[in-house]
């Protein structure tokens, strides 16, 4: 399966999948089935989740330095 047919994983989406994020993080924001390590998002619900984990995803990122 492509990334193009895979679908958004936020409950009762069906939009096609337009960018992969760490399950950890968007738990965070939405709520999923099963114990996934990553997660499907389609550009809305991405938008979202970004808007949502930006403080932590930088605190993140700051420890990679």
């Amino acid at each position: 399966m492509s990334m193009s047919e895979k679908k958004c994983d936020v409950k009762s989406c069906e939009v096609e999948s337009y960018h992969t994020v760490p399950a950890d993080l968007a738990n965070k924001v939405f709520t999923f089935e099963g114990g996934l390590t990553t997660v499907h998002l389609c550009r809305e619900h991405y938008k979202k989740y970004k808007k949502e984990t930006k403080k932590e995803r930088e605190t993140r990122r700051a420890g990679w330095v």
